[in-house]
């Protein structure tokens, strides 16, 4: 007898059903369809022209012309939706820009509707770091430290705007205690019981969110976010708990960001709720692979689709990455 289980087994040859692509494709039990993806899209007031984002190779902010145009490349490359992130002109401490109608996110979310309609979903991130000159997720109190029920007026009045507006999701990720709560009360409220909340429910204070920064232009002016969002040293347990209240406060879909460094959380996550489950493949994540290949030292198309795959493999039935339409049309050739 052989002294290789291989040979001695013959019936047990996973191998086998790897030999081809073709086979590799038929016995796959993952995969990532471009339905299953989410384009994150920056839209910025007062710029003439696309501004590139340094940090983030092939990503910019927006104008509103060239929005729409993104906006339909996405939906005929199959993508399942888009999230829209505002530049306002100018910021101030309590984020006007937020549920101003003539705001930038408003006025963008009317031009995007009209250019997709129900081609794909078009969702609006609802916080107000974007609006507020601090760079912090709510309104301050005088010592400077978030005041959370205060936050939650805005919040609210912001998720109206937007719903007048024509979003289709609205996407709290302040990490307000509360916020999903407050928010489906103001849209029962306001006549728009049908519409959907993502709620970001386990969002991590977290490095990989520093080109973001820079397209969003939200960096915090002093300190940071480790107040509200959640910490990395706290285990799965506390992410699971997080989803599982918002999901009791009315959210119809839950989020772990980041994704790849969070895997743990979003299979727990994946595992505890009965609603969908959302990561988002942050900026950091899409950096440092662009990063890489400008280089040469990975196969870029190769390294997208494997963490595309990781992510949704760990549970995620949505996958927020700003390869979604390039990574789309790769996805179609499979």
């Amino acid at each position: 007898m052989s002294a290789f289980p291989g040979a001695a087994f013959p019936g047990a040859r996973p191998r086998r059903l790897r030999r081809t692509p073709a086979l590799r494709r038929l016995v796959a039990d993952v995969r990532v369809r471009p339905a299953d993806l989410v384009l994150p899209v920056f839209v910025k007031e007062g710029i003439a022209e696309p501004h590139p984002i340094g940090s983030m190779p092939g990503v910019v902010q927006h104008t509103r012309d060239s929005l729409k145009k993104a906006a339909h490349e996405a939906a005929q490359a199959g993508v399942g939706g888009l999230i829209l992130f505002g530049v306002p002109e100018v910021k101030d401490a309590r984020g006007s820009g937020a549920d101003d109608p003539a705001g930038i996110v408003q006025l963008a979310l009317a031009d995007v509707t009209a250019e997709v309609g129900d081609d794909l979903v078009v969702m609006t991130d609802l916080c107000l770091d974007e609006y507020t000159d601090h760079g912090h997720c709510g309104l301050l109190t005088d010592a400077g430290e978030v005041d959370n029920d205060a936050t939650l007026e805005r919040y609210a009045a912001a998720a109206v705007a937007q719903a007048q507006a024509g979003t289709q999701v609205v996407a709290p990720s302040g990490m307000m205690d509360g916020q999903v709560a407050a928010i489906r009360a103001a849209l029962d409220g306001a006549g728009f019981a049908q519409l959907p909340v993502l709620a970001y429910s386990a969002k991590y204070a977290s490095a990989f969110y520093g080109p973001f920064r820079e397209a969003a232009e939200c960096a915090p002016q002093f300190g940071d976010r480790s107040a509200y969002q959640q910490d990395a040293g706290r285990g799965a347990d506390e992410g699971v708990r997080e989803a599982l209240l918002d999901v009791a406060e009315g959210a119809d879909a839950v989020m772990v960001k980041p994704a790849g460094p969070y895997l743990d959380v979003l299979r727990a996550v994946a595992e505890a709720v009965d609603v969908p489950v959302a990561a988002y493949q942050v900026s950091g994540e899409y950096a440092m692979v662009e990063a890489a290949a400008a280089q040469g030292w990975v196969d870029r198309r190769r390294i997208i689709l494997e963490q595309l795959t990781g992510i949704r493999r760990a549970g995620a039935g949505m996958v927020l990455t700003y390869w979604a339409t390039e990574a789309a049309g790769w996805l179609d050739e499979q």
